[in-house]
């Protein structure tokens, strides 16, 4: 007989996962082997890139950030050696995102190198998604410009945000990045493509969506030791984390998550019209489910094509889950998997 872990368990788990736990700790915290949990946190965030694909499609987000956030893989880029047999997949991993300022949505993500590949992908993913020609933002990383023209073209608003730090003399090969420097602009911003408003043009959505990363999920946490050690089940960390924020976790300068903003999904509505109960920043909480949209529907967005085709019976599937993150990790997970 298969040893599965019971449903109480796993929401545990995940409930652990998603609120910047460590495996080890998880493992402390549950009474589950940690290499479970592994393997548990693998298959969820596997999910979670599918069910991301799936829903997060013919977007209308007016101003788009982008921006890249350090981590590494199972030891650090200074001491990568080639001779040992060092691939691609160890030393530092970058961590691409856009988001949708509006929103708080994020668009899309990419793992991998500080480089141009890396880029491409990312906006490449991003024009994939989106069905307007948005106001883009960045900060003065270089790479982003070749993209955004191939993909946008060079009538896009986009605009630079660069940040000037100082460099003062500290330990060889480091200065202190945080130091404002004196006499100058400490922002300053430049128009790349377009014509974009200089007032809309701002990095605070992205930035703050870095922190949250790096407070709600262990792997990009600086100085502690629960960095990953294997390349699949960091990408999959990023994913569970960017999935719950979205359909799970409710800004404070919001009433709704950042999918029922965007329009994507919409809060479970009681036989009395009530709509469910507002759900807090816990994966463990109960909530109201969103409505999740069948794959095949055609023009499942928004507007009269929705609409025609809830009419003509489509197979809409709207119903009460215990959590939302529950929700997300049921489209990708089979029981029995962990």
């Amino acid at each position: 007989m298969a040893n599965v872990l019971p449903a109480e368990r796993r929401l545990e788990v995940l409930a652990a996962l998603v609120n910047g736990t460590s495996i080890r700790a998880a493992s402390r915290m549950t009474g589950v082997h940690q290499d479970t949990i592994g393997r548990f946190g693998q298959l969820i965030g596997e999910g979670c890139a599918r069910l991301h694909d799936r829903l997060v499609r013919d977007l209308t987000s007016p101003l788009v950030d982008l921006d890249e956030q350090h981590s590494w893989c199972r030891k650090r880029q200074v001491k990568v050696d080639a001779a040992k047999g060092d691939g691609a997949d160890v030393g530092e991993q970058w961590t691409w995102a856009a988001i949708c300022r509006t929103s708080k949505l994020i668009i899309a993500w990419h793992v991998g190198k500080r480089d141009q590949e890396s880029a491409d992908a990312l906006v490449e993913d991003v024009r994939a998604r989106l069905v307007v020609m948005p106001q883009i933002t960045t900060d003065g990383l270089g790479l982003y410009a070749q993209p955004i023209a191939a993909n946008f073209g060079p009538a896009v608003p986009y605009m630079q945000t660069v940040k000037n730090f100082s460099a003062r003399p500290g330990k060889p090969g480091v200065s202190e990045k945080y130091a404002v420097p004196r006499g100058v602009d400490f922002i300053q911003k430049r128009a790349v493509f377009g014509t974009p408003d200089p007032a809309k043009a701002t990095n605070y959505a992205i930035e703050r969506s870095n922190l949250t990363a790096r407070q709600w999920n262990a792997r990009l946490r600086r100085r502690t030791l629960a960095f990953s050690k294997k390349l699949s089940r960091h990408c999959a960390a990023v994913a569970l984390h960017y999935v719950y924020t979205n359909l799970c976790h409710i800004p404070r300068n919001m009433r709704v998550t950042p999918a029922m903003q965007a329009g994507i999904t919409r809060p479970r509505v009681d036989a009395g019209g009530a709509h469910g109960r507002r759900a807090g920043g816990a994966c463990g909480r109960e909530a109201g489910a969103a409505a999740a949209r069948h794959p095949e529907a055609p023009g499942a967005r928004q507007g009269a094509p929705r609409r025609a085709w809830m009419a003509a019976g489509g197979p809409w599937r709207v119903g009460p889950v215990r959590t939302r993150c529950a929700a997300a990790a049921a489209h990708g997970v089979r029981r029995g998997s962990a």
